[in-house]
């Protein structure tokens, strides 16, 4: 094989992996019950097609094959240590008994599973859901269910989760090794909650993507104030998501929030990386097949019953893309879907959002108002955006001394350099 068709197989595995690693990684945790057993064989089975792919050609469905090497070595793994298999063995018997299945095939023929189809066909059964409701199950610790989600179903390698929340690379694998560690010894189910559960749980599965792009789209620290690469990731997720839970509308809704927010990735900074406030955008760089998209998804995320926390959030966001400009924007509308996501999810965050959409649509004044009713909140002592907004609405009234006093509060507390810097700028004002 020439070095042109080597790069070429190379990047048909480095594509499979990451397309299709969580379904891969699912499909081999549903048969052997064990985390760390089927990252260990996935990361094996990459390794063979790195050898054999460059001189043997990339096969016709490339998944199957990864699926069915992996499959092998975990079925030799197993042949050779009899403890690990036994303890494999109760943990596929609580599965049993959580939730019937075809028992694990460890025949080693690959057959069944890959047969026929690569991955993305209707004939390989798609167990992402189980594994995220695994990963994102309540008995693990948020940190380590976003961390867990991030390293098994979006694909990122641990120093690359480590590097997405500013942490040395040493503790997110601490947490990562605690979050399997819990799941093995609480003998966590590796299943979808029954119909009686999943209203209970739908949301902490989906509280944990959302925490992946939020991460993303306004870092907590560092350089930068965007992570495009961790909001796309929370993209994809709750793309499949979306695929694997059509019937939720939440799940619609959250995909829709996301799309109509990262529509706006090019125009919220300037060419030195520094933030560009909503007024201050050139809305012609806006993503507009992005914002249609979810915009369709805003419609099914409120047809067809009461509207859930992400399908309001993303009717909010609608309405800020559909406007030209910010005078343009429909403020009434905004105001009263606040006043609908405040009964859903109260939180001093939504309330410093609706005081902020209430002072566009009546006067800095009554924003400012509303602000100041929330001081006693010790939950935004915090929360950057809140010192940001009176300081905002503070200047537009005149009141410069207290408006500088608001904007130094905020640069104590604000993570990322390009904010600080904006923030100094206010302050030079």
């Amino acid at each position: 094989m020439s070095p042109g068709e080597g790069r070429v197989a190379a990047e048909a595995v480095e594509a499979v992996f990451r397309e299709e690693r969580g379904l891969l990684l699912a499909s081999l945790v549903r048969r052997f019950g064990d985390l760390d057993l089927a990252e260990e064989v996935t990361s094996e089975a990459i390794e063979a097609a790195l050898r054999h792919w460059p001189a043997e050609g990339v096969p016709a469905r490339p998944g199957a094959w990864l699926l069915t090497t992996a499959r092998r070595r975990a079925v030799d793994r197993l042949r050779r240590d009899q403890a690990y298999a036994a303890r494999l063995a109760v943990l596929a018997a609580d599965a049993e008994r959580a939730e019937p299945a075809p028992a694990p095939d460890v025949s080693g023929s690959g057959q069944g599973f890959g047969s026929g189809s690569g991955f993305g066909s209707d004939e390989l059964p798609d167990e992402r859901l189980q594994l995220f409701f695994t990963c994102a199950h309540p008995a693990l610790a948020a940190e380590d269910r976003t961390a867990l989600t991030l390293r098994c179903l979006a694909g990122l390698t641990t120093p690359e989760v480590a590097r997405a929340f500013l942490v040395p690379t040493a503790t997110m694998a601490q947490r990562i090794v605690r979050a399997k560690k819990k799941i093995r010894e609480a003998r966590i189910p590796f299943r979808v909650p029954g119909p009686d559960e999943l209203p209970g749980r739908l949301p902490g599965v989906l509280q944990v993507v959302y925490s992946v792009f939020t991460e993303g789209y306004a870092a907590s620290s560092g350089p930068r104030l965007q992570r495009l690469d961790l909001a796309e990731e929370a993209i994809r997720l709750a793309r499949i998501l979306r695929r694997l839970l059509p019937a939720e509308r939440e799940s619609a809704g959250l995909l829709a929030l996301l799309l109509l927010v990262h529509a706006r990735r090019d125009a919220r900074t300037g060419p030195e990386g520094e933030p560009v406030l909503l007024e201050d955008q050139d809305r012609g760089r806006w993503d507009r097949p992005m914002i249609e998209e979810g915009r369709a998804l805003v419609v099914r995320a409120l047809t067809g019953g009461p509207a859930g926390p992400y399908g309001v959030q993303a009717a909010i966001a609608a309405l800020h893309d559909e406007a030209t400009d910010v005078a343009a924007t429909d403020w009434p509308q905004i105001v009263a879907l606040y006043d609908v996501l405040r009964t859903l999810t109260p939180s001093p965050v939504v309330e410093v959002n609706r005081a902020v959409a209430v002072a566009m649509r009546d006067g800095p004044g009554a924003g400012l108002a509303l602000l100041d009713a929330l001081a006693g909140e010790p939950r935004l002592r915090a929360y950057p955006p809140y010192a940001v907004a009176r300081g905002d609405l503070l200047g537009r009234l005149g009141r410069d001394g207290e408006a500088a006093a608001a904007y130094r509060e905020a640069l104590e507390l604000t993570g990322t350099e390009p904010e600080r810097a904006a923030l100094r700028r206010k302050l030079g004002e």
